[in-house]
């Protein structure tokens, strides 16, 4: 990993995961002179203007046009440097998605994408600006690599991995102040393994991105009522991602639950089923995708979205008593 992370728990706790990555993108632009900064007329939004305030001769704005932007990264990649472009998520898998098959993963260049405000975090913004098929749009790109982190300390550990990457990246943070699933940095993180957050030999959730935290919120409502163990897995990669962790606990649970603020058709959640197919456990294990059904998503906050679509701490406890037949919790009774 590049030059460390010098940042302590108190430094990035307070600030959003888009924060988080630009504060580190223009830490890394003080080590490496190779990284330049791209920006499709979103730099304030997706906070890479940090970057661009500090090297304005390595940065450039096109505009509303994510096109034109993934195509000039293509060539500055040629050129020999290490393009960063940062744009919303639903614009840099939908409005560039030619460009990003064609232009950087034919090729296999070396260009980071930030697909900031991803998932439903743009909430009241409208279905439009909802990112919920990008992880399925960017898995199927030969070359491709699909990065989810938990939270903005996740994030550091990502964007500080991806300067010695080789090829293409899409990195998908979200957009608000998400609580931290993590308590520090202090951890271990490899690009394309699986990080087990709870053990557990009971059932497993499979998550990724903000549900991280609300599986692990879930399995600790299980622990105090006494009921069953249950692990929790981040797969903070989505691509490459990591079989042996998924086989693994599917042979030892028994019970796989994936949980991600996505659509559940291309998703995480489909990763993990064509994995369980290929290793013949598809028969022997209860298996459960929670995220968005094949619906366009509605608008609102995003906390109520969550719920709306059980991704939270509540739905997912739900999931799990609704796959392994238990009673569920009366949280009327809770207020």
């Amino acid at each position: 990993m590049a030059g460390g992370l010098a940042y302590t728990t108190d430094d990035l706790n307070d600030l959003t995961q888009a924060q988080i990555f630009g504060r580190v993108l223009m830490d890394l632009g003080s080590q490496h002179p190779e990284i330049v900064a791209l920006s499709a007329d979103l730099a304030k939004s997706t906070k890479v203007g940090d970057f661009f305030a500090k090297f304005p001769e390595r940065s450039f704005n096109f505009g509303i046009a994510e096109q034109n932007m993934i195509g000039a990264a293509a060539g500055l990649a040629l050129a020999g440097f290490k393009p960063y472009a940062a744009t919303f998520g639903c614009f840099a898998s939908m409005r560039a998605c030619e460009q990003v098959r064609t232009d950087l993963c034919y090729p296999k260049l070396n260009v980071k994408i930030i697909g900031t405000h991803a998932g439903l975090s743009m909430g009241n913004g409208g279905t439009t600006h909802h990112a919920t098929e990008d992880i399925g749009i960017f898995r199927t790109f030969a070359n491709m690599t699909v990065m989810v982190p938990a939270d903005g300390l996740e994030t550091a550990k990502v964007i500080s991995a991806s300067i010695d990457h080789d090829g293409p990246m899409y990195i998908r943070v979200g957009r608000g102040f998400e609580p931290p699933a993590y308590e520090s940095l202090d951890y271990d993180f490899t690009i394309g393994k699986a990080i087990e957050m709870r053990p557990g030999a009971d059932a497993t959730v499979i998550a990724c991105g903000m549900c991280v935290l609300q599986a692990m919120e879930a399995a600790e409502d299980f622990a105090e009522d006494d009921g069953p163990d249950i692990r929790v897995i981040n797969i903070h990669t989505v691509k490459p991602i990591d079989k042996e962790a998924i086989i693994k606990a599917a042979e030892e649970t028994g019970v796989i639950i994936t949980a991600e603020e996505h659509n559940i058709i291309g998703g995480l959640g489909s990763a993990v089923a064509e994995i369980l197919a290929e290793a013949g456990l598809a028969g022997s294990v209860k298996f459960k995708r929670v995220g968005i059904p094949d619906v366009f998503s509605v608008i609102g906050y995003p906390e109520d979205l969550y719920a709306h679509y059980k991704i939270d701490q509540a739905g997912i406890y739900d999931s799990i008593c609704d796959l392994m037949g238990l009673e569920k919790k009366d949280r009327d009774d809770e207020h």
